[in-house]
């Protein structure tokens, strides 16, 4: 079977290499094309995945994002014609949603972000089948399907993924002692124009608060003010989940990291004021993290419900707990996507 995928996000990336990877072991050829985000392409590297660069930035503007979008949607589709794939597989990425349906092959996408209207409103029309979550806050018309699951158990479900204190003790990472993690955003994807985070004054208080219940490390999309550069984690990119694995604590403005955390026991919180039904349904079904999306003073909460956590003496006994409840729910959706892959490629559109 021949596949095209492309990148635009290291989430992307995390998301569907266990896919690829069982892709080339059978003998498929995949045609992978990268955006360059947050070193997705070095992701990729680490992974043994080879890629073609369509472009060094997503970017930074709207007049950018349009300029790419038409390069990309015209670059994927000669691609296509070229190549000549059974099926395009992915996240819903409008340019290969359109490539897809001008070669007239099917398009499956796993999709969990509501707030990726631009994308989805093509997706739904031109896409063959959208995977998303059962919580997914947007009815998306007769080609959705519901699955019980999340988009980070493609790769941090326990039969792919098995955090381990030694990688990081080998790379010079103490897993040993309390530490926070702290994530910050860029505020420059397409959903995140016109929103915006904590000021430079803002992080320094945040790390300062929690750095009296353990170390505190920093993962941040942009810049950050000086006084924070010792903080900043340098581990391999590809070990930030074991890192987020023996945490005490996430701290995120970005919901993948903060699901992620959910998914390997780490209580969590999300502070941002884009919602979704998968982070919803991690506070509310299960508790493992906590959502601060209203009010100009949910940091203030989130730091607060932070330093409780933080002072609970049985937390990480209860995230496993949690946890357990969590899997024993879920569906796993590594074989569930690559079934109906399959079976899309086989019938054609």
């Amino acid at each position: 079977m021949k596949a095209m995928i492309c990148f635009t996000h290291p989430a992307w990336v995390h998301q569907f290499h266990h896919i690829l990877w069982r892709m080339q072991e059978r003998g498929d050829k995949v045609m992978c094309f990268v955006a360059e985000k947050d070193g997705n392409s070095k992701l990729l590297d680490s992974y043994g995945i080879p890629y073609i660069r369509c472009a060094w930035s997503t970017g930074k503007n709207p007049v950018e994002k349009a300029f790419l979008f038409l390069k990309l949607t015209i670059q994927f589709t000669l691609a296509a014609l070229r190549f000549k794939p059974d099926i395009m597989i992915g996240r819903a990425a409008p340019m290969l949603s359109i490539a897809s349906w001008i070669v007239r092959k099917p398009h499956i996408v796993y999709e969990d972000t509501e707030v990726s209207k631009f994308s989805l409103r093509i997706c739904k029309r031109l896409s063959t089948k959208i995977l998303t979550p059962r919580t997914f806050l947007t009815d998306l018309g007769k080609c959705q399907e519901r699955v019980d699951t999340y988009k980070e158990l493609f790769y941090l479900h326990p039969s792919v993924f098995t955090p381990d204190k030694q990688v990081l003790r080998d790379v010079g990472f103490n897993p040993d002692e309390p530490y926070i993690l702290v994530r910050f955003v860029a505020w420059n994807a397409s959903h995140d124009i016109g929103k915006k985070g904590l000021d430079d004054a803002g992080k320094i208080a945040l790390v300062k608060k929690l750095s009296q219940y353990g170390r505190v490390y920093v993962s941040s999309e942009g810049a950050v003010p000086e006084e924070l550069k010792p903080h900043l984690l340098n581990t391999p990119y590809e070990l930030v989940h074991h890192v987020l694995a023996f945490a005490k604590l996430v701290y995120s403005e970005g919901a993948t990291m903060a699901s992620e955390a959910v998914m390997l026991g780490t209580h969590a919180l999300y502070v941002n004021v884009i919602k979704s039904g998968s982070t919803q349904e991690q506070s509310e079904r299960f508790g493992l993290l906590y959502n601060f999306n209203d009010g100009a003073d949910r940091y203030e909460k989130a730091t607060a419900k932070a330093i409780e956590l933080l002072e609970t003496p049985d937390l990480e006994q209860q995230g496993a707990q949690k946890l357990e409840k969590l899997l024993s729910e879920k569906v796993d959706i590594n074989q569930y996507y690559m079934e109906e892959m399959d079976r899309l490629a086989q019938e054609g559109r």
